[in-house]
């Protein structure tokens, strides 16, 4: 038998290690390296959202930035690896453009599926906020609080569920 695990999310928590858990990922971007950029229209999203649920994911990840290999990034954090210039046709996604991506669909999946799970794809500090305000309950960075000097604070601060992912160098990398 596994060992159980409850994972705080602040106004609640997931049961971890009774059955196996999938998370859907919505990418709400137009240069997805797994969709190609199906989801970018809200109504696109929330229609693979709820298709991800209906399947049976037990927690959706939204991301309104591409990091797939050859993004560039908008990193505060001196990266460990030297940098190559961020690419001029690939221009890192601003903060303002990541939040209208991902908010709308945040807020229209909260409204019609309150039980959701909801995660959100960022290494931006900024972003994080506005997102868990929102109604998302997990911050999923795939720096692991190495990009923004404020996320960990923010997490912190925020007493919401964190994923830390690991990536060596940047994706432009």
């Amino acid at each position: 038998m596994r060992p159980v695990f409850h994972w705080n999310l602040g106004a609640r928590s997931l049961e971890l290690g009774k059955r196996t858990l999938i998370m859907g990922v919505v990418n709400v971007t137009p240069d997805s390296f797994s969709d190609g950029g199906l989801y970018l229209d809200p109504g696109q999203a929330i229609a693979h959202a709820e298709r991800l649920l209906d399947q049976g994911a037990a927690i959706l990840d939204l991301g309104g930035e591409s990091t797939r290999p050859g993004a560039s990034v908008q990193t505060a954090a001196v990266p460990a690896e030297p940098s190559p210039a961020p690419s001029a046709n690939k221009p890192a996604v601003s903060a303002d453009e990541e939040l209208k991506r991902v908010l709308p669909v945040i807020a229209a999946l909260k409204k019609k599926h309150p039980a959701a799970v909801l995660s959100i794809d960022t290494y931006k500090a900024a972003v994080a906020r506005a997102a868990v305000n929102a109604g998302a309950e997990i911050v999923n960075d795939v720096s692991a609080f190495r990009w923004d000097p404020q996320m960990a604070k923010t997490v912190a601060d925020l007493k919401c569920g964190a994923v830390l992912m690991h990536m060596r160098g940047l994706p432009e990398q």
